[in-house]
């Protein structure tokens, strides 16, 4: 096969000016047309059902749990520990770059972050709703099957059932909410109903309310990676639906498993210690 360069080649500098259009495709990082589809298809395991095999052990490699925006390091407040407990930047996962918080809403979150260590639910040790519960810093275990699929999250053994049959309503308001979902193609897309509005988004006081909608996709892109996305609603909140998005790796150590962090004995003191009997 030949193929045709054309453009100016600059030694010195080891740069050139190429024209692209003469590239060949594959050096472009372009599947021919019509295979890109059917080669990313063939990488993704698969159930005996053929639908995407999402079991496995998860976790993010983002700093969103902070701040789901863009946000610089800082000494946080445990200033007294130093780096230890120093706040590290992170970059957003927020399409377009900022929540679309409606103003009152806006200071109603400003609020919530001057306040974080008084009002932040994980700091309780609460539930920490969808979608925080997939990008918070520990893993969580998907198991699949046709007529469910469990999410067990290590973070205070938090877990949901996300139902694949018909979909029904919640019998009741919840941290966690209530998950039907369905296959579209090979992406899982599980809609979130049912939140109580209790928990937040973050520790920067990103928050929701009872009547917050979130619809989650789950793309399978290879055998250890998931793309993530999640679109938010809440006109109580919001002046437009949003849509954050990461990506989510398979733990492949070995003999790797979810372990414990039942965290409420860690906070009783702190919810609970003014109610001690003083002599």
């Amino acid at each position: 096969m030949r193929n045709s360069f054309r453009g100016v080649l600059i030694a010195t500098g080891v740069a050139a000016v190429v024209s692209l259009a003469v590239v060949p495709a594959v050096l472009r990082g372009q599947a021919p047309a019509g295979r890109g589809a059917a080669a990313g298809a063939a990488r993704v395991p698969r159930t005996a059902d053929g639908k995407p095999n999402l079991n496995g052990i998860w976790q993010v490699m983002v700093n969103s749990n902070w701040n789901l925006e863009d946000h610089g390091a800082s000494a946080g407040p445990f200033y007294q520990l130093g780096a230890t407990g120093a706040v590290p930047a992170g970059q957003g996962i927020v399409e377009g770059g900022e929540i679309p918080y409606t103003p009152a809403a806006k200071a109603k979150r400003d609020d919530n972050a001057r306040n974080h260590l008084t009002l932040d639910p994980e700091v309780k040790c609460y539930m920490p709703g969808i979608p925080r519960a997939t990008y918070m810093p520990f893993p969580f275990q998907v198991v699949q099957s046709p007529q469910n699929i469990l999410f067990a999250y290590e973070y205070a053994s938090a877990n949901r059932v996300v139902n694949m049959g018909k979909p029904t309503e919640a019998p009741v308001d919840s941290w966690m909410g209530w998950s039907n979902g369905k296959w579209e193609g090979d992406t899982l897309v599980v809609d979130v109903t049912g939140l109580n509005g209790n928990a937040w988004l973050d520790r920067a006081g990103n928050y929701t309310t009872d009547s917050t909608h979130v619809v989650e996709r789950y793309t399978l892109t290879d055998a250890d990676h998931i793309n993530y996305e999640a679109t938010i609603e809440d006109a109580k909140l919001f002046t437009k639906p949003w849509k954050l998005s990461t990506v989510l790796y398979k733990h492949t150590e070995k003999y790797f498993q979810l372990l414990e962090f039942k965290c409420v004995e860690f906070s009783e003191e702190l919810l609970y210690g003014h109610l001690r009997k003083k002599y």
